[in-house]
């Protein structure tokens, strides 16, 4: 590690080992005391006590806020939290001390300070005095008992500047230890720089407004496609006090690189119209415009003269295609136009032109697989990390982020230590003020590392921070708000600085990935199944006559289903992929034939329809229709026992396709139908149905003709006598005639798309 060689062999100082001899001899007398109180032989042993903490693990010490975290000569420190007795017995005559040690030498020593749980006599520091000292009568067990301590800063002891270690201790008696001792600690750093250095480092933090996909494939039938959402939960995170409602008011103030996701931007501005959230089996109205429209002006104002770093769309991981889905055909194209329109989404809704020549693999882990795929999709630039891109010689100092690896692309290395800093939960104070503290104390150690060596650092955070993580990164930064020893960078400009000569620039082998990140990657049959849905989109678009409308949205789909944000959720990637592919071929199967009943041919040549029914909203043509014969003595448009005719079909209409038909025989034959697109790629189901063929002889066309010559003559003879029988009641002066009956009913009924009856009879 770069500050493993951190002052490495120096001797303490002639205070601290006063210290250490002082603080020996005074644990010297407990110690005598509790070998004097051995009891006799003979004496019945005491029962052993159920375990708990003791020594100096008996109090929980929390330190909630420490103020001002980077104090000056005139301020007053005030620092405040928690005590909490998590011993078997009360605890009498207790006092609580803040405690400041000497100044600490490099970033190792802030480390080793921030690891030790206990009290460790001459290690940790001094009390400031009695004055300062804070005393309770009791401390009863499993109660917490807030404190407040205020010290004015010229009374610390503080010298030199440079990082300090500062404790806060309750010590006191019990009745098994009748003695005071110390029972409880917690540690922390302050930061002594009262004036501005003449060597800053250059800090570049990343703020990133990523999100995981809420958007589906679907969208409704308007003219707006309105889009559908899987849930309303972005709403929430936008909504004042959200995450990315906090990220976005914290950052305004800020000097950060934003680093944002085109996808969370496309959402929020769908999410700002019309749109709809699924529920159950159907779909229910979103009601959280306002929100959406409210967040995204506050983001367009924050970002006005900002820089902002546009990830390809919806953030896809990087390390899961390089070992599991490069090799899948597709997939790279996949992530090179979801870096495609990154520039112009993030354009077009926040009126910025960002840069998109940045690539930012998980935790930034890298190897030579994740390198080749992120440059492969046009980023020059890898966002990688400390803790993966070791150095690999013992500099006595933390060297400059940028990195040139070779081919034109530069590793821009984040330091670990800092950028891992927030990960933890930050939701207790406790907590988020040692990461502020830490955090402010590791950048003043890494500047006096080397103070003539003026470097850039890059501090790359949780990729989608917290609400509190987000509150505890911002009080951090502002705790070097005054440019004391850091002065603030963007990430384009950090990308640029001149290189350290002797930093390392071999990026890791691939068996150097973490297990653990590598575990949670992306299965290679997500890839197959992105594949698969893409394939038959292609071959839908095809057939559309807006092709627009199905291919933007299902494209985005496509490149969520990439996202990075899918790590650790197996089961809901799955369940989103799932919801892309059966909802495209839901679309698909609008087209299709309408199933056809077996047809009777009577005579050598007739016409056969063939139905195909477009439920979509929007037309298809450049579809075949292909008809197939089993008996080649049927044949079709007088060529062979195949033919083909166009299909054009207007949206929420059906065709009905004839063709031609020959035969040269009675009997059956199968015929198939088939769609096909204009290159040759079946579309849909066959459709097959049974053409019978019954040819009419001249000896039944004679026995026909007979049969309807007896039927005239008959027909003459009746008129005769009628009209005979008319005659004979007008002579008796009868004149009504019979009553007529009316016109028939006409025999036809309306078009319907339902299968053509039994025994389809077609004559020509």
């Amino acid at each position: 590690m770069a500050e493993a060689a951190d002052f490495q062999g120096t001797r303490p100082s002639p205070a601290r080992r006063w210290l250490r001899r002082t603080a020996s001899a005074v644990l010297g007398a407990p110690l005598l005391a509790g070998l004097l109180a051995v009891p006799a032989a003979g004496a019945a042993p005491a029962t052993e006590p159920a375990k708990a903490p003791t020594g100096s693990r008996t109090v929980d010490v929390s330190l909630n806020t420490l103020s001002p975290s980077v104090p000056t000569e005139d301020d007053t420190l005030t620092v405040s939290g928690t005590l909490t007795n998590k011993g078997k017995e009360t605890i009498s005559s207790a006092e609580v001390d803040l405690r400041v040690g000497p100044r600490l030498s490099g970033r190792g020593e802030v480390d080793d300070a921030a690891k030790r749980s206990t009290y460790v006599p001459g290690a940790d520091p001094v009390t400031v005095g009695d004055k300062y000292t804070l005393k309770f009568p009791k401390l009863a067990k499993g109660i917490a008992q807030d404190f407040t301590l205020t010290v004015p800063v010229d009374k610390l002891g503080l010298d030199d500047p440079g990082v300090y270690q500062l404790g806060v201790s309750v010590s006191g008696r019990t009745t098994t230890t009748p003695y005071e001792q110390v029972l409880g600690i917690e540690r922390s750093f302050l930061p002594w720089q009262p004036e501005a250095s003449d060597s800053r480092t250059k800090l570049t933090f990343l703020w990133p407004l990523i999100a995981s996909p809420h958007v589906t494939a679907e969208t409704r039938s308007d003219e707006q496609q309105t889009p559908v959402f899987t849930n309303d939960d972005l709403a929430e995170e936008l909504a004042p006090g959200g995450r990315l409602e906090q990220l976005v008011s914290l950052g305004s103030r800020l000097p950060v690189t934003w680093v944002v996701d085109p996808d969370l931007l496309a959402s929020v501005a769908a999410m700002a119209g019309k749109y709809e959230v699924e529920s159950g089996d159907t779909t229910v109205p979103g009601k959280n415009q306002a929100v959406a429209r409210q967040w995204l002006s506050a983001l367009e104002k924050v970002v006005e003269d900002g820089k902002v770093i546009a990830l390809p769309f919806a953030d896809p991981d990087l390390a899961s295609i390089a070992h599991r889905g490069k090799n899948v055909s597709g997939t790279l194209s996949h992530l090179q136009n979801a870096s495609a329109v990154a520039a112009t989404t993030v354009e077009t809704i926040l009126h910025v032109k960002p840069s998109t020549d940045f690539a930012w693999p998980v935790n930034g882990a890298v190897d030579s697989s994740i390198v080749d795929v992120a440059t492969s999709a046009g980023a020059h630039n890898v966002i990688a990390r400390s803790d993966s891109f070791r150095e690999t010689s013992e500099l006595p100092y933390t060297p400059t982020a940028a990195r040139p690896i070779g081919g034109g692309t530069t590793a821009i290395v984040a330091d670990a230590r800092l950028s891992t800093l927030f990960d933890g939960d930050m939701s207790r104070a406790g907590s988020a003020t040692r990461a502020v503290q830490k955090f402010l104390a590791q950048t003043l150690a890494l500047t006096e590392q080397a103070p003539d060596n003026e470097r850039s650092i890059v501090v790359a955070p949780p990729r989608m921070p917290t609400a509190a993580q987000a509150q505890t990164m911002a009080r951090a930064l502002e705790g070097l708000a005054g440019n004391r020893w850091t002065q603030p960078s963007d990430l384009t400009a950090a990308a640029e600085v001149k290189p350290d000569p002797r930093a390392t620039t071999k990026v890791p082998r691939a068996s150097a990935y973490p297990k653990k990140l590598r575990a949670q990657e992306l299965p290679t049959q997500a890839f197959q199944d992105i594949r698969t849905t893409q394939g038959s989109l292609d071959s839908f678009e095809t057939i559309l006559t807006q092709p627009e409308r199905v291919v933007t949205p299902f494209g985005n789909a496509v490149n969520r289903s990439m996202s990075t944000s899918w790590r650790g959720r197996s089961l809901e990637a799955q369940q989103y992929r799932d919801a892309v592919r059966d909802y495209l071929q839901s679309l698909t199967s609008e087209v299709q034939l309408i199933e056809k009943s077996d047809v009777t041919l009577s005579g050598r040549s007739a016409t056969i329809p063939v139905t195909v029914q477009n439920k979509l909203v929007q037309g298809v043509d450049r579809l075949v229709l292909q008809l197939t014969s089993d008996n080649i003595r049927l044949k079709f448009n007088d060529d062979g026992s195949m033919a083909e005719l166009p299909v054009s079909i207007a949206g929420g209409h059906s065709q009905s396709v004839k063709f031609d038909t020959a035969t040269s025989a009675n009997g059956r034959a199968q015929v198939t139908a088939r769609l096909y697109t204009e290159d040759g790629t079946q579309y849909g189901e066959e459709m097959t149905f049974t053409v019978k063929v019954s040819e009419v002889t001249p000896t039944v066309l004679l026995v026909i003709a007979g049969g309807l010559l007896l039927l005239v003559l008959a027909g003459i003879r009746m008129y005769s006598h009628r009209k005979r029988a008319v005659a004979s009641d007008t002579a008796d002066g009868n004149g009504d005639g019979p009553e007529q009956p009316s016109d028939p009913t006409p025999d036809t009924g309306p078009e319907s798309g339902a299968p053509s009856g039994t025994g389809e009879k077609v004559d020509r």
